[in-house]
């Protein structure tokens, strides 16, 4: 098995489980204690796992915390590409539309390359990048100012100013958390100011969340549920929870998984 298989199976156990031990890992993987300890580190040093005493446990889920880019981008990577398919069948030619930071946004932007006559107001550089790398000349793209987050949003008062100014026909907003009580939130102060200031300047607003984000709670609220005209996400959402959402938001859409991406995902499991 190669360490990269290994690493996913690891990081799926501590998803499901909260934690590990190295001695169970050795036992089920059928390697070294210290072939582990290096997968462990590895983990760790991309922010996807907490080392402890003995093993690891999911990174810690404050209200503040807040991980890097590329540790979120391993994260759910087949959710977000079924969310980001059917987000970007929204997007109709010759609008002005709005895409907030984030890893789901990220993915959506790479599947905008067949939509023409584009203006998109982003405040991330890698969504910027992602979309000046389909090369089209009708495409118009505007990145904010700002101090960059350890998310790589840029946030302030500098991209707050610059949305305040603008209308847009949508805006395409990733979060870090949705509840009942809190609603569409945020680990980072500056930045739910930002996206509220993307929010405000939008005709229409879709979420794009995927089913790990439901119940989960960052310091700051960006929005209510009752916000979002649309809320896309996966089929791995909790009944109970799309229940709740149907009632709250516009519509609810709801991705599933598609076959390629899925059977990847079992592989790497």
């Amino acid at each position: 098995m190669l360490a990269g298989q290994r690493q996913t199976m690891i990081l799926d156990e501590v998803r499901r489980t909260g934690a590990v031990r190295v001695s169970d890992l050795v036992a089920r993987l059928g390697v070294s204690d210290m072939t582990i300890r290096r997968d462990l580190d590895a983990l760790a040093r991309r922010g996807l796992v907490d080392k402890v005493y003995g093993g690891a446990t999911a990174v810690g889920g404050r209200s503040i915390d807040e991980p890097g880019f590329e540790a979120k981008s391993m994260r759910q990577l087949p959710e977000k590409t079924a969310i980001a398919e059917a987000a970007a069948a929204l997007v109709r030619p010759g609008t002005a539309i709005g895409l907030s930071a984030g890893t789901t946004t990220w993915t959506l932007a790479r599947h905008l390359d067949d939509v023409p006559d584009l203006t998109v107001v982003t405040n991330s550089v890698r969504v910027a990048d992602a979309l000046q790398s389909a090369g089209r000349a009708d495409r118009t793209v505007v990145l904010t100012g700002g101090v960059r987050t350890p998310s790589d949003a840029l946030v302030g008062p500098v991209a707050v100013q610059a949305l305040r100014s603008l209308h847009l026909d949508v805006v395409f907003l990733g979060v870090h958390g949705m509840s009942p009580r809190a609603g569409f939130t945020t680990p980072n102060l500056n930045e739910s100011e930002t996206n509220r200031a993307l929010v405000e300047a939008a005709t229409r607003v879709v979420v794009v969340a995927d089913h790990t984000k439901w119940g989960v709670v960052g310091i700051s609220t960006i929005a209510g549920l009752d916000e979002a005209d649309v809320l896309v996400t996966d089929d791995g959402l909790p009944e109970a929870a799309a229940g709740e959402l149907r009632e709250r938001v516009g519509e609810l859409v709801t991705a599933g998984r598609p076959a390629a991406a899925a059977a990847a995902a079992e592989v790497g499991a």
